[in-house]
């Protein structure tokens, strides 16, 4: 396989000297919304769109100097370009909110006033796009989201712009995704979701890809709960499996877990061998930052995010030396 000289350029950007992804995500926004309004008490409306941006910069100036690149949103990120590290390289999503998606099918959609045009012209080194995806939904919802990809891989191609996307699994008949029913089934959804959207028509550059585990529910993980979906043998196993069937560079999200979960998580697929390429991890290092600003304010959460939140990222940052190069995974070298 090869890449283009335009997005082996952005590619670059957004990667260490390694080769190595490892990105901050401070793109959500609805879920934001959401948790600072928990926090403090009022309704998800009186979250101002002053306060989300506020949120953002913090995030954006602390972390990116531990970073190869900081995912953002159009709609409440754009501020936040301004105050990332010099060092780190930038991704935008595309997408409207995702994480609170919760209607039938799950159909994606894109932000109205945003294209792979204007996030190139904003500084984008990648586009991002989420959707919710399983092989066991309805034929006819995932021929939805196959067309949808598609023609988002085709703008990216045109405008020679990465494109990562973020695929998270759910249960179409409205299972617990976060119990241990789902844990078992995980597996098979992350695989087949891998394997399909490393099919060259889609244009895909790099798979955001969830581990193929719930720690939780691995008996012998350092956050195993008692209840048991796999043997570490067989998580392993698992970790394995996925990355043989993915035909283009994955980094593993972080997808709202502690940040001790991710890291056991990383530690797995480091044993297993995988040729993981980095991580574009969001919630597991800021979300407990949540509370701090919700009740004490920007220069609070700042303060906290210098302590807690680097030490977060860096424990992220340590797990990810076994990570090996985006572009091995298309058998190239001396990028």
């Amino acid at each position: 396989m090869s890449i283009s000289e335009g997005k082996l350029k952005h590619m670059k950007a957004l990667s260490d000297a390694r080769g190595v992804i490892a990105a901050a995500a401070m793109d959500q926004r609805g879920s934001l919304q959401k948790s600072i309004a928990a926090a403090k008490g009022v309704d998800p409306k009186s979250v101002t769109a002053e306060m989300m941006e506020e949120f953002k910069i913090a995030v954006t100036r602390v972390l990116t100097p531990h970073a190869s690149a900081i995912l953002l949103d159009p709609e409440f990120g754009i501020p936040a370009t301004k105050v990332r590290s010099s060092n780190a390289g930038l991704l935008l999503a595309y997408e409207l909110s995702g994480y609170d998606n919760t209607q039938p099918g799950r159909l994606p959609d894109l932000l109205p006033h945003v294209s792979v045009k204007r996030i190139k012209d904003w500084g984008g080194d990648a586009v991002k796009i989420l959707i919710y995806y399983t092989p066991f939904d309805d034929a006819a919802v995932n021929d939805i989201k196959h067309s949808f990809i598609e023609r988002i891989g085709a703008e990216c191609e045109y405008h020679q712009i990465p494109f990562f996307l973020e695929f998270i699994g759910y249960d179409p008949k409205g299972g617990d995704e976060k119990g241990v029913e789902f844990a078992k089934i995980k597996p098979e959804i992350v695989k087949r979701s891998m394997e399909e959207f490393s099919k060259p028509y889609y244009n895909v550059d790099v798979l955001k890809v969830e581990v193929p585990i719930n720690a939780n529910f691995v008996e012998g993980s350092s956050v195993y709960k008692g209840q048991k979906a796999q043997s570490m043998e067989e998580a392993k196993d698992l970790f394995r499996a996925c990355a043989e069937v993915a035909k283009k560079p994955f980094i593993y999200l972080s997808a709202g877990v502690s940040n001790d979960q991710f890291t056991e998580s990383l530690r797995m697929a480091a044993e297993a061998g995988t040729d993981f390429s980095g991580v574009l991890c969001g919630r597991a290092t800021w979300k407990e930052g949540i509370p701090v600003y919700a009740k004490q304010g920007a220069k609070a959460l700042e303060d906290w995010l210098l302590g807690e939140g680097v030490k977060n990222i860096n424990a992220v940052n340590d797990a990810l030396k076994p990570a090996k190069p985006w572009y091995a995974k298309l058998g190239l070298t001396g990028i």
